[in-house]
């Protein structure tokens, strides 16, 4: 795997805010869309996204360092170091890390779809202090659920429920409400 340097700031994705922090390995263009690849780096205590779906896309995770919590389908599992979880398409799944230390890991999106376009805006979004994750105020729920809306393609909440999400997202934008390019 070709490892990109840090120092390359168009593929890093720091979300430090949010407890994580991306290094963009393989993005839509070098794969033609095939997929997108990135390593995270998930901090100790981090909750991460809520349960939710990719409709048309396989999502896999490949632990590198540390112990990696998944749920899928109603059930908390472990992947430690050299183990994989795939989600197929459709199904509820989410992640976090409750351990001491954090988890480093390969996370592939495929087909690529517009993943890198909605987590480049997430990352707009919480490096400009306009988004917390997990959302703490009323502007950061709006943004999500307007991000999650504008990407179904993508990604739907199971949890909180997608139509919700959808209603937020109609308030933000009679709000004046309005997502990076």
């Amino acid at each position: 795997m070709k490892e990109v340097e840090k120092t390359d700031s168009n593929r890093i994705l720091d979300f430090a805010a949010a407890g994580m922090w991306w290094q963009i390995t393989k993005d839509t263009k070098d794969t033609n869309g095939a997929f997108f690849e990135a390593i995270n780096v998930l901090a100790p205590g981090l909750e991460g996204p809520p349960q939710h779906i990719h409709p048309h896309a396989e999502e896999s995770y490949q632990v590198l360092e540390g112990t990696l919590d998944f749920w899928i389908d109603g059930q908390w599992r472990l992947v430690k170091p050299g183990e994989t979880a795939t989600v197929p398409a459709g199904v509820p799944h989410t992640l976090k890390n409750s351990h001491a230390e954090a988890v480093r890991l390969i996370n592939i999106h495929k087909p690529a779809l517009g993943f890198e376009r909605f987590f480049r805006r997430m990352h707009t979004l919480i490096a400009s202090g306009k988004m917390t994750l997990p959302p703490k105020n009323f502007g950061s729920l709006i943004r999500i659920s307007m991000l999650f809306v504008a990407h179904e393609k993508e990604i739907k909440s199971v949890n909180p429920p997608h139509g919700l999400m959808r209603f937020l997202a109609f308030v933000g934008s009679m709000l004046g409400y309005k997502l990076p390019n």
